[in-house]
């Protein structure tokens, strides 16, 4: 989808619902300067082009005298819209012949079919959203939990924007009192304040630093948290993470080596998602499939953010355990010593291994995981993030940030040792360029298709 000439003119139409859903209800979209006089031309019931905005109205979808289906047609009239064009949406029975009968009608009277993010785009180009706040929209859509929805709601709603625009505008003020300094340069004089540009630039610094640092977090929090379930064969992994997710996810056998490959899935804990990695045993073998199953563990282990690492006191010494969480220890991840099977220790067993600090739990049976989930929690130290604190999830925004962090350095380096105001004015307009690709101040059509692309048809 090239955005080349920005906003196209054409009336562009789209399945806004999920297709191929159980729901009683689809909803077509539809947009553009003739996006009304191109509903009505097929809809049967209030003359359309007579009906003031943010109206609903029933009637019927007819080609001919054929009736296709009775419907709703919602009225937005621009600007006074999500895309700041004529918009309508269409509420039809949700059978996918009715949907395709009605999309090929408003094809046929001169709408064309949207592409990915289409919808979007238009309010981006529009000025309905900024860059930040449309890939927020996408962020919403794909969110699974109350903290990755909680964060693209702010986002969306201009949190991020707002902190964004505000230090810009400080920003702009010294860059236009220094481009002034250009016009007069034969004079030699200073219209802006060394001293207080180099504030300002350490205050935007220290702000700007803060949102990279967030990244971390914020990121989890959309993306899940990234668990590895280790240990030696027939620890009770796979059992383990069947537990968690309540469904036999995993392939559970008393035969050593049985998984090969990781398996992941999801759930979710208190409003936090886990991503859970269920992994192959890890043993020395000669069979080439698990040793890369093995292999592939360890890689898994380094990128988790928390190790959930299991011993079988049936089968391990504790001095063998000890060696076991050395070698964990080695990785430099947080991670969690649990000793299942549980409910085959004795007492003193227990005592003895006590020394762990382990958690006791017992996989097959069901006992101890509501207390692992609390632990999890606790160890990520997510559950008492506060949301509503601005945060960055999205690693083409950290890496504007960080670009624009190197520009600052120029620029208080130029204050600090003496340089003229043509360099000066060189680096806050780079620092400048950078905060604008956030928000889309500053674009490029490459940037735009990337972006907008992996929106889903009809948003």
């Amino acid at each position: 989808m090239s955005t080349a000439g920005l906003i196209s003119q054409d009336t562009i139409v789209a399945l806004a619902t999920s297709s191929g859903s159980n729901g009683a209800i689809a909803v077509i979209r539809v947009s553009g300067s003739e996006a009304i006089r191109i509903t009505n031309a097929i809809f049967k019931g209030k003359d359309l082009t007579q009906q003031p905005s943010h109206t609903i109205h029933f009637g019927t979808i007819r080609e001919g005298e054929d009736i296709i289906d009775e419907v709703l047609v919602s009225l937005f009239i621009g600007p006074n819209s999500y895309t700041k064009e004529n918009s309508v949406e269409i509420s039809t029975h949700n059978s996918t012949y009715i949907i395709e009968r009605v999309v090929s009608l408003l094809i046929k009277k001169g709408a064309r079919a949207a592409k990915a993010g289409e919808f979007t785009l238009r309010a981006f180009l529009n000025g309905g959203l900024d860059l930040s706040q449309a890939e927020a929209v996408a962020d919403l859509i794909a969110s699974n939990s109350a903290a990755s929805h909680q964060i693209a709601m702010q986002q969306m709603r201009g949190g991020f924007s707002n902190q964004l625009k505000k230090l810009r505008e400080d920003l702009v003020h010294f860059a236009s009192l220094i481009e002034l300094e250009l016009d007069f340069s034969e004079e030699d004089v200073e219209f802006a304040n060394r001293d207080q540009l180099k504030n300002l630039i350490q205050q935007i610094y220290t702000v700007i630093n803060k949102l990279v640092s967030s990244f971390e977090q914020g990121n989890v929090l959309k993306n899940g948290v990234p668990i590895v379930i280790a240990g030696k064969p027939n620890v009770g992994k796979s059992t383990l993470l069947n537990a968690l997710l309540n469904e036999e996810r995993a392939i559970v056998s008393e035969i050593a080596g049985t998984t090969r490959d990781t398996i992941e899935d999801e759930i979710n804990i208190h409003g936090v998602t886990f991503r859970f990695i269920d992994t192959a045993g890890i043993r020395e073998t000669t069979d080439i499939i698990e040793a890369k199953g093995v292999e592939r563990t360890r890689e898994k282990m380094k990128q988790a953010r928390l190790i959930v690492y299991l011993f079988d006191p049936t089968q391990d010494q504790i001095t063998n355990v000890w060696i076991q969480i050395e070698e964990v220890k080695s990785l430099g991840i947080p991670f969690i010593t649990i000793i299942n099977k549980a409910d085959l220790l004795s007492e003193p067993q227990k005592v003895e291994f006590n020394i762990l600090n382990p958690l006791f739990i017992s996989a097959k049976e069901q006992q101890g995981i509501e207390k692992l989930k609390d632990e999890l929690l606790n160890q990520v130290n997510l559950a008492n993030i506060n949301t509503d604190d601005v945060m960055v999830t999205n690693i083409r925004h950290v890496e504007a940030l960080q670009k624009t962090q190197q520009s600052l350095e120029k620029v208080l380096y130029g204050i600090e040792n003496p340089v003229t105001s043509d360099f000066l004015a060189m680096d806050i307009r780079q620092a400048l360029h950078h905060l604008g690709e956030i928000t889309g101040a500053v674009t490029t059509d490459d940037l735009l298709d990337n972006i907008f692309s992996k929106f889903c048809i009809g948003k």
